[in-house]
């Protein structure tokens, strides 16, 4: 049917006169509206402490800091001088990786909901997506009193380091390519799901799970996965009857005790402000690691006549992880125990449990982050005192069981399913021509001294 001039003019009339009441509507909704935006953005203003958020910008620089370089030093010094710079160099470009993949996907999925009231269970929302509706007056409803912007931050750094940890398990036989899917793929279909369920309003901390710090979320979390790596990939060539000490142990001195410091930023920041529960968070994780490194080097000292470099170095790192998911909810009387009995455990694990089942962790990212992170995360239901933190009145170890076996099964289960992905897609090891040879020149052609 044609309408005719006349027609379409009487119909765009009446259409006209319809809708001026609506749009008259609106305009008068939007009115309020702009004049309420100005003074939204001014309480989101004043609700933010300069304090606060000085401490937690100065708590992002020192986890970032525990990464590049710490972790890359660290690792990078106990490797054999063939596969030292391709070590250091998978710390560093995860560095890079995950912060793209955090501000892409990873923030919206574990830290936003569409319904704040009712936050998913399992995941978050893509809402937030390349931090798509966040500003600068915003607020994070799990961080009142500083910035969305440094909670993002803040959240990113322990997005960062969790699976740079993991590459201590297979470091000297990962292909760089398989390294990099592997991690894009477990970041985004382990990390944040498992941050999720802990910390942005899933069901592991509606069941009570206490984790202050990451000892679920990180270090088991990046342990098991650590474990699952190393024995799908197999141990390197070898190994058992070859000399694989490590190259340079000062490196390693130097990327433990960069480690330790930023562990404050860790441990001390994840009070979200600058407060008392940061300065008790502080001196649990200082007298933790002490009594870790202590506990360790006594009893190698013990068992093998020498205390070594290495042993009390590993020891601090178990005292750090162990105390990770405590520091905010013990005393400092539970954070000494809970740092001895972490040492102690993390070097059976690490020395004797691995010689006993005979699979190559090769730098112990399971002995001592997986096993510690177990540790303290049991021992937080144990010592937790309401005193120190209020939630720590509710503490169960039951609670803290389940979180744990939870984390485990899940992680365990889907770290196989995306090897075998990577395995199809790009392969997981190099050949053996290029293990002997060296990761160094045949996955990055350089050489750390010419």
């Amino acid at each position: 049917m044609r309408w005719s001039a006349g027609k379409l003019l009487t119909a765009a009339a009446t259409m006209a006169a319809f809708s001026a009441p609506a749009f008259a509507q609106d305009a008068t909704t939007a009115a309020p509206a702009a004049a309420a935006a100005p003074a939204a953005a001014a309480t989101a203003a004043s609700a933010i402490s300069t304090g606060d958020t000085a401490w937690m910008l100065t708590s992002v620089c020192l986890v970032l800091m525990m990464t590049i370089p710490g972790l890359a030093l660290f690792y990078g010094g106990m490797v054999r001088r063939k596969n030292v710079l391709a070590t250091t160099m998978q710390s560093f470009a995860i560095t890079c990786l995950m912060t793209v993949i955090w501000f892409v996907v990873g923030y919206s999925m574990a830290f936003t909901n569409n319904d704040p009231a009712a936050p998913g269970a399992y995941i978050g929302s893509f809402s937030h997506m390349f931090l798509r509706g966040i500003g600068v007056g915003s607020i994070s409803p799990l961080a009142g009193t500083i910035p969305e912007y440094v909670f993002i931050m803040f959240q990113m750094t322990f997005a960062i380091i969790t699976p740079a940890l993991i590459t201590g398990a297979f470091a000297e036989r990962m292909k760089f390519s398989a390294m990099l899917l592997f991690m894009t793929l477990w970041s985004i279909l382990v990390y944040c799901p498992i941050a999720h369920w802990v910390w942005g309003g899933g069901f592991l901390g509606s069941w009570g799970v206490l984790d202050f710090a990451g000892g679920t979320v990180v270090h088991i979390n990046a342990g098991v996965a650590g474990l699952v790596c190393c024995l799908v990939l197999g141990k390197r060539l070898g190994y058992g009857q070859v000399n694989m000490a490590p190259h340079n142990l000062i490196l390693t001195l130097i990327g433990a005790s960069l480690l330790w410091v930023g562990w404050f930023g860790f441990n001390a920041g994840s009070a979200v402000g600058s407060n008392a529960l940061a300065g008790a968070a502080m001196i649990n994780t200082q007298i933790a690691t002490a009594a870790a490194a202590l506990a360790w080097m006594f009893i190698e000292w013990m068992v093998i006549k020498k205390p070594s470099v290495l042993g009390i170095l590993s020891g601090a790192v178990a005292g750090l992880v162990a105390v990770t998911p405590a520091a905010g909810f013990v005393n400092p009387m539970g954070a000494f125990f809970l740092g001895i009995i972490a040492g102690l455990v993390c070097y059976f694990a690490a020395v004797h449990l691995k010689k006993a089942l005979g699979y190559d962790d090769s730098l112990d990212a399971f002995g001592v982050h997986g096993i510690g992170g177990i540790v303290g995360a049991l021992l937080t239901g144990v010592f937790a005192d309401a005193g120190i933190n209020p939630a720590g009145a509710n503490a169960s170890l039951l609670a803290q069981v389940e979180g744990v076996v939870v984390t485990i099964v899940y992680t365990g289960v889907m770290t196989f399913i995306i090897l075998m992905i990577c395995r199809v897609v790009t392969g997981l090891r190099v050949t053996p021509a290029e293990e002997e040879e060296g990761l160094d020149i045949n996955q990055h052609g350089e050489l750390l001294h010419v």
